[in-house]
Protein backbone atom coordinates (compact mmCIF):
# COMPACT_ATOMS: atom_id res chain seq x y z
CA UNK A 1 0.00 0.00 0.00
CA UNK A 2 0.96 3.58 -0.92
CA UNK A 3 0.81 5.47 2.20
CA UNK A 4 2.01 8.68 0.20
CA UNK A 5 -1.03 11.70 0.48
CA UNK A 6 -1.42 13.71 -2.29
CA UNK A 7 -4.32 15.60 -3.32
CA UNK A 8 -6.80 13.50 -5.36
CA UNK A 9 -8.58 14.50 -8.58
CA UNK A 10 -11.33 13.36 -10.64
CA UNK A 11 -9.53 9.93 -11.51
CA UNK A 12 -9.97 9.20 -7.76
CA UNK A 13 -13.81 9.96 -6.94
CA UNK A 14 -15.54 6.86 -6.91
CA UNK A 15 -13.07 5.42 -4.89
CA UNK A 16 -13.17 8.51 -2.31
CA UNK A 17 -16.62 8.26 -2.53
CA UNK A 18 -16.78 4.27 -1.22
CA UNK A 19 -14.32 4.61 1.59
CA UNK A 20 -16.07 7.66 2.87
CA UNK A 21 -19.24 6.02 2.74
CA UNK A 22 -17.64 2.67 4.50
CA UNK A 23 -16.11 4.87 6.98
CA UNK A 24 -19.34 6.77 7.69
CA UNK A 25 -21.86 3.97 7.82
CA UNK A 26 -22.31 4.01 11.92
CA UNK A 27 -21.41 7.26 12.34
CA UNK A 28 -23.88 8.79 14.90
CA UNK A 29 -25.14 11.61 12.70
CA UNK A 30 -25.56 9.51 9.58
CA UNK A 31 -27.23 6.92 11.86
CA UNK A 32 -29.42 9.63 13.43
CA UNK A 33 -30.30 11.47 9.78
CA UNK A 34 -30.68 7.73 7.92
CA UNK A 35 -31.63 5.72 10.93
CA UNK A 36 -32.61 2.56 8.89
CA UNK A 37 -29.63 0.68 7.91
CA UNK A 38 -30.94 -0.56 4.21
CA UNK A 39 -31.65 3.02 3.68
CA UNK A 40 -28.37 4.24 4.95
CA UNK A 41 -26.85 2.02 2.92
CA UNK A 42 -28.39 2.98 -0.05
CA UNK A 43 -28.45 7.05 0.18
CA UNK A 44 -25.30 7.19 1.76
CA UNK A 45 -23.26 6.75 -1.01
CA UNK A 46 -25.36 9.35 -3.32
CA UNK A 47 -24.81 12.20 -0.11
CA UNK A 48 -21.16 11.26 0.21
CA UNK A 49 -20.73 11.54 -4.05
CA UNK A 50 -22.42 14.80 -4.12
CA UNK A 51 -19.89 16.43 -0.73
CA UNK A 52 -17.15 14.53 -2.33
CA UNK A 53 -17.81 15.93 -6.18
CA UNK A 54 -18.26 19.61 -4.38
CA UNK A 55 -14.81 19.20 -2.75
CA UNK A 56 -13.15 18.08 -6.04
CA UNK A 57 -14.69 21.29 -7.33
CA UNK A 58 -14.11 23.99 -5.03
CA UNK A 59 -12.06 22.73 -2.42
CA UNK A 60 -9.34 20.62 -1.30
CA UNK A 61 -9.58 16.08 -1.58
CA UNK A 62 -6.57 14.99 -0.22
CA UNK A 63 -6.11 11.23 0.87
CA UNK A 64 -3.43 7.80 -0.26
CA UNK A 65 -3.24 7.34 -3.87
CA UNK A 66 -5.79 3.95 -2.89
CA UNK A 67 -8.29 6.07 -1.26
CA UNK A 68 -7.63 4.04 1.74
CA UNK A 69 -7.87 7.47 3.54
CA UNK A 70 -9.40 10.23 2.55
CA UNK A 71 -10.05 13.82 3.81
CA UNK A 72 -11.70 17.05 2.89
CA UNK A 73 -10.75 19.82 4.20
CA UNK A 74 -12.58 23.83 3.01
CA UNK A 75 -9.73 26.56 2.99
CA UNK A 76 -10.71 30.32 3.84
CA UNK A 77 -13.30 31.79 2.24
CA UNK A 78 -15.09 28.47 2.16
CA UNK A 79 -15.86 27.56 5.73
CA UNK A 80 -18.99 28.68 5.80
CA UNK A 81 -20.06 28.57 2.32
CA UNK A 82 -23.23 26.89 1.20
CA UNK A 83 -24.70 26.01 -2.30
CA UNK A 84 -27.77 27.95 -3.21
CA UNK A 85 -30.63 26.52 -2.88
CA UNK A 86 -32.33 26.21 -5.96
CA UNK A 87 -35.59 24.13 -7.74
CA UNK A 88 -33.30 22.69 -9.01
CA UNK A 89 -30.84 21.88 -6.15
CA UNK A 90 -34.09 20.73 -3.93
CA UNK A 91 -35.12 18.21 -6.01
CA UNK A 92 -31.73 16.50 -6.18
CA UNK A 93 -31.41 16.65 -2.39
CA UNK A 94 -34.70 14.70 -2.58
CA UNK A 95 -33.86 12.14 -4.66
CA UNK A 96 -30.84 12.17 -2.60
CA UNK A 97 -32.30 11.76 0.95
CA UNK A 98 -35.52 11.18 0.50
CA UNK A 99 -37.75 12.30 4.03
CA UNK A 100 -34.17 12.56 5.67
CA UNK A 101 -34.11 15.58 3.75
CA UNK A 102 -34.95 17.67 6.82
CA UNK A 103 -32.74 16.08 9.22
CA UNK A 104 -30.04 16.56 6.98
CA UNK A 105 -30.64 20.39 6.47
CA UNK A 106 -31.25 20.81 10.42
CA UNK A 107 -27.67 18.88 11.17
CA UNK A 108 -25.79 21.31 8.52
CA UNK A 109 -27.29 24.35 9.77
CA UNK A 110 -26.55 23.24 13.57
CA UNK A 111 -22.79 22.82 12.30
CA UNK A 112 -22.55 25.93 10.87
CA UNK A 113 -23.82 27.38 13.98
CA UNK A 114 -21.54 25.71 16.12
CA UNK A 115 -18.39 26.47 13.71
CA UNK A 116 -15.75 29.42 15.04
CA UNK A 117 -17.20 32.93 12.96
CA UNK A 118 -14.77 34.27 10.18
CA UNK A 119 -13.19 32.50 7.70
CA UNK A 120 -9.42 32.58 8.35
CA UNK A 121 -9.38 28.50 9.02
CA UNK A 122 -8.98 25.39 7.26
CA UNK A 123 -12.39 23.35 7.82
CA UNK A 124 -11.76 19.57 8.10
CA UNK A 125 -15.38 18.73 6.69
CA UNK A 126 -14.90 14.85 6.48
CA UNK A 127 -11.85 12.18 7.33
CA UNK A 128 -12.45 8.19 6.25
CA UNK A 129 -10.48 5.52 6.39
CA UNK A 130 -11.25 2.17 4.87
CA UNK A 131 -12.89 -0.15 7.38
CA UNK A 132 -10.11 -2.31 6.59
CA UNK A 133 -7.75 -0.06 6.57
CA UNK A 134 -8.30 1.71 9.81
CA UNK A 135 -5.75 1.46 12.93
CA UNK A 136 -2.86 1.90 10.46
CA UNK A 137 -2.60 5.70 10.84
CA UNK A 138 -3.69 6.96 7.33
CA UNK A 139 -5.85 8.80 9.03
CA UNK A 140 -3.88 10.67 10.88
CA UNK A 141 -1.14 11.11 7.62
CA UNK A 142 -3.64 12.63 5.77
CA UNK A 143 -5.04 15.00 8.40
CA UNK A 144 -1.36 15.88 9.28
CA UNK A 145 -0.92 16.88 5.16
CA UNK A 146 -3.90 19.01 5.61
CA UNK A 147 -2.64 20.60 8.84
CA UNK A 148 0.83 21.19 6.38
CA UNK A 149 -1.18 23.23 4.17
CA UNK A 150 -3.11 25.55 7.21
CA UNK A 151 0.41 26.17 8.40
CA UNK A 152 2.04 27.75 5.16
CA UNK A 153 -1.08 30.20 5.63
CA UNK A 154 -0.54 30.76 9.90
CA UNK A 155 -4.10 29.35 9.82
CA UNK A 156 -5.60 27.43 12.15
CA UNK A 157 -8.20 24.28 11.57
CA UNK A 158 -11.34 22.97 12.73
CA UNK A 159 -13.33 20.04 12.80
CA UNK A 160 -16.37 18.56 14.82
CA UNK A 161 -17.06 15.24 15.17
CA UNK A 162 -19.92 13.11 16.22
CA UNK A 163 -18.08 10.21 17.28
CA UNK A 164 -16.86 10.11 20.90
CA UNK A 165 -13.60 7.50 20.10
CA UNK A 166 -12.56 10.24 17.55
CA UNK A 167 -12.07 12.40 20.05
CA UNK A 168 -8.96 11.31 21.43
CA UNK A 169 -7.70 10.99 17.97
CA UNK A 170 -7.90 14.39 17.48
CA UNK A 171 -6.59 15.52 20.46
CA UNK A 172 -3.29 13.30 19.74
CA UNK A 173 -3.26 15.69 16.43
CA UNK A 174 -2.86 18.14 18.65
CA UNK A 175 -6.75 19.37 18.79
CA UNK A 176 -8.64 21.00 21.27
CA UNK A 177 -12.43 20.76 22.08
CA UNK A 178 -13.63 24.06 21.77
CA UNK A 179 -17.40 22.96 22.64
CA UNK A 180 -19.34 20.06 23.03
CA UNK A 181 -23.38 20.26 21.32
CA UNK A 182 -26.40 18.42 20.93
CA UNK A 183 -28.10 18.67 17.36
CA UNK A 184 -31.70 17.75 19.25
CA UNK A 185 -32.47 16.99 22.89
CA UNK A 186 -32.83 13.66 21.19
CA UNK A 187 -30.04 13.72 18.47
CA UNK A 188 -26.59 13.19 18.39
CA UNK A 189 -23.86 14.81 20.60
CA UNK A 190 -21.23 16.65 18.93
CA UNK A 191 -17.58 17.84 19.62
CA UNK A 192 -15.82 20.60 17.51
CA UNK A 193 -12.62 20.99 17.86
CA UNK A 194 -9.88 23.51 17.08
CA UNK A 195 -5.81 22.97 16.34
CA UNK A 196 -4.45 26.21 16.63
CA UNK A 197 -1.96 27.65 14.10
CA UNK A 198 1.57 26.78 14.62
Amino acid sequence: MDRSIIRLGPEHRDRAVATLAAAFQDDPAMCWMLPDRATRARRLPRLIGWIVDDHLANAIVLGTPGCEAVTLWRPPGLVHAHAPLTPRSIVRFLGILGPAILRAERLDRTIGKHLPGGEDWFYLRMAGVRPDCQGQGLGGLAIRAGHRLAAERGLPAVLETATESNVGLYLRLGYTVLREWDVTRRGPHFWTMTNPSP
